[in-house]
């Protein structure tokens, strides 16, 4: 799978790990920053990586910041994505199964190292189910296209 990574400073150490992980898996996985745990704004981050997915140039995305919340709320203001915190291998197989998640979202300094490998490996083993879910994305695409085009 063709992935893009990025954090803030405060997931930084995290996502190196993570991203030989991934690596390892057999993923081609493209870093968007940060490079170093200087201080950096988790949104910048989070507008690259989820433009980076919406716009189709990668099948998935993982953002890191601390608790994975802020980088969620930042890349879900970008039409097309579909950002999802997992906590736990379970949340993860809903978030891909269910919600047909294309943007994953973690804490790095809330999972081991080890968590965070499961939670990823799930996330990306795990084949969006359709069904029934199919009915909810497209309210979800609905709500999204009408705040579009009332701005």
């Amino acid at each position: 799978m063709k992935l893009v990574i990025g954090s803030d400073h405060g997931g930084f150490e995290a996502k190196e790990k993570l991203k030989k992980f991934l690596q390892g898996l057999g993923h081609a996985v493209t870093d968007f920053g940060c490079y170093s745990t200087d201080p950096v704004d988790y949104a910048d981050v989070a507008l690259l990586v989820a433009e980076a997915v919406a716009g189709k140039e990668f099948d998935k995305g993982v953002l890191l910041d601390g608790f994975g919340g802020a980088v969620c709320f930042a890349a879900n203001k970008v039409p097309g994505v579909r950002a999802v915190c997992a906590y736990d291998p379970f949340t993860a197989t809903l978030a891909a199964g269910h919600d047909d998640a294309n943007v994953l979202c973690l804490g790095g300094k809330t999972r081991d190292e080890r968590e965070l490998q499961e939670i990823s490996k799930t996330f990306f083993e795990t084949k969006f189910e359709g069904g029934r879910h199919e009915r909810r994305l497209a309210k979800v695409q609905m709500i999204e296209r009408k705040y579009l085009i009332e701005r």
